[in-house]
């Protein structure tokens, strides 16, 4: 179901300052590719190029959808087959679950009828009575699967996830992060995941992307990465959880 993204000679720019410099990647379809860096490393605005959300941007460069420019897409008919999650959620306080969760698809004036929408809240782990709750009553991370939930209810053929756990408590990021990946093996999407945390990119993605500066400085699979054979820049990104886990194994002998 998800196609090829393509990004040819990538250049995004805010003012003098340069956020993607140059970026060329392909990313196969049905693939989960993590993207990776410190903050100000391009991942971010890299993702936005895909859904437009960088319209005005100035830069240079094509992005492309199963071989289509994104950029002669309509901006509707694009964000139609796109689901995008990121880390402020971004739900309306004052809708239900179920009028959260349909938005996408009343925007294209289709319905959600109520087994669909038990069964997207199934996948994403919430029980089925959640649907009549507000946002405030649900902590951040059932929060955050309401957004989830809500990017699958339009059957995306590509999901987008900037930083979707970075405000979440470590057993809780951990949880969803395993929802997420067997969405993506279980639905064949394409997925982009923007994360600063290497173990987590290295525990989710087929395939990570180390950014810095806006540009590409790796690209290797997990068990490369694991394995040192990477490169310089991102073993620096590898060595930090690797790390951790030497010390916590210490304070067990």
């Amino acid at each position: 179901m998800g196609p090829e993204i393509r990004f040819e000679r990538v250049t995004r720019r805010f003012g003098a300052a340069t956020a993607v410099d140059g970026v060329d990647l392909t990313i196969a379809p049905r693939s989960l590719v993590a993207l990776v860096g410190h903050s100000g490393s391009g991942k971010s605005t890299l993702l936005r190029c895909v859904n437009r959300l960088d319209h005005g941007v100035a830069g240079e460069g094509v992005v492309s959808l199963g071989g289509e420019d994104v950029g002669a897409i309509p901006a509707t008919a694009l964000r139609r087959r796109l689901g995008y999650v990121f880390q402020s959620i971004g739900l309306f306080p004052h809708m239900t679950v179920a009028q959260n969760v349909a938005i996408g698809r009343r925007a294209r004036s289709e319905a959600l009828v109520a087994d669909e929408l038990a069964g997207l809240l199934e996948q994403v782990g919430l029980p089925a009575d959640y649907a009549t709750r507000l946002p405030r009553e649900l902590s951040g991370g059932e929060q955050q699967r309401v957004g989830i939930a809500r990017a699958l209810a339009i059957e995306p053929e590509v999901l987008l996830l900037d930083e979707p756990f970075a405000a979440l408590d470590p057993v809780t990021r951990d949880a969803l992060g395993k929802t997420v990946r067997a969405l993506h093996d279980a639905r064949g999407t394409t997925t982009i995941l923007v994360t600063h945390d290497m173990a987590e990119a290295m525990l989710l993605a087929d395939r990570v992307v180390v950014l810095e500066r806006g540009r590409i400085v790796a690209d290797a699979s997990p068990a490369d990465l694991a394995a040192g054979r990477a490169g310089e820049a991102a073993e620096a990104l590898v060595a930090v959880p690797r790390e951790q886990a030497r010390r916590i194994a210490e304070l067990g002998q």
